[in-house]
């Protein structure tokens, strides 16, 4: 082969991997956990990526973890989906109930209340944090696993659809 077939076949070859990593940095997202909102399930430092094209908000479970951006800040946050569109949500005796009725979270410590004397989540309603009976049709509800460590929807409010980035899936 001739140096200058050679050189065409490396430049071609080049372009092709330098395609390919620009592809993957457009489908796919790579974070880093940065603090302890999200513990035990995320530990602050861990890494994950999500894929961007595959997310679709029909395809969102009350929940999944989630990856979004609030309008005006800078920080890429992660929560847990607690309430999608239409529900009500009350915490009542540190236990939730959606539309109504208990659910349980299974992602929270078993001894989530040992060594505390108050609870960790705390009782509230949806109206009572937002001003909303439920969740708007364009927004999901979110709430960090570690409830005593978290800035989340009791917060911030509603989190939307739009402001999502992707899903976390589990790993």
């Amino acid at each position: 082969m001739s140096p200058l077939k050679k050189f065409f076949l490396m430049v071609i070859i080049l372009t092709f991997v330098v395609s390919i990593g620009r592809i993957k940095n457009i489908v796919f997202a790579e974070y880093t956990v940065d603090g302890e909102s999200m513990q035990p399930t995320l530990p602050e430092g861990e890494h994950f990526s999500i894929n961007k094209w595959s997310y679709k908000f029909q395809d969102m479970d009350r929940f999944d973890i989630v990856v979004f951006q609030l309008p005006k800040e800078k920080d890429i946050l992660v929560k847990r989906v607690i309430g999608l569109p239409g529900d009500e949500i009350e915490y009542k005796n540190d236990q939730l109930y959606v539309n109504g009725e208990k659910r349980k979270e299974s992602f929270l410590p078993k001894e989530k209340s040992e060594g505390f004397n108050s609870p960790l989540t705390g009782d509230f309603t949806l109206e009572e944090v937002t001003g909303e009976k439920t969740v708007p049709d364009d927004c999901i509800f979110v709430i960090g696993d570690n409830r005593l460590n978290s800035r989340d929807s009791r917060h911030f409010g509603f989190v939307k659809m739009e402001d999502v980035v992707g899903k976390v899936n589990p790993s």
